[in-house]
C-alpha cells in the first residue's frame, strides 16, 4: 500500500475494506489490528510509514 488518503467504506468482522482517495475504483481489505481504535464505516484515514491515523 502506498502512503495516502483512505476512506473506510465497509467492515466486515476482522476486517475493514478501504478505498484510496485518488482511484476510488480500488477496494483493498486490511486487518482492523491494524487500523486505529473506534474506527467506523465512512473514516477518513491517513496512511504514513506504514501507520494509520484518523483525519
Amino acid at each position: 500500500m502506498e502512503n495516502g488518503i483512505y476512506t473506510i467504506t465497509r467492515i466486515e468482522g476482522e476486517y475493514a475494506y478501504i478505498t484510496p482517495q485518488d482511484s476510488p475504483a480500488d477496494e483493498l481489505f486490511i486487518a482492523m489490528a491494524l487500523l486505529p481504535p473506534d474506527v467506523d464505516v465512512g473514516d477518513k484515514l491517513k496512511l504514513e510509514n506504514f501507520e494509520f491515523t484518523v483525519i
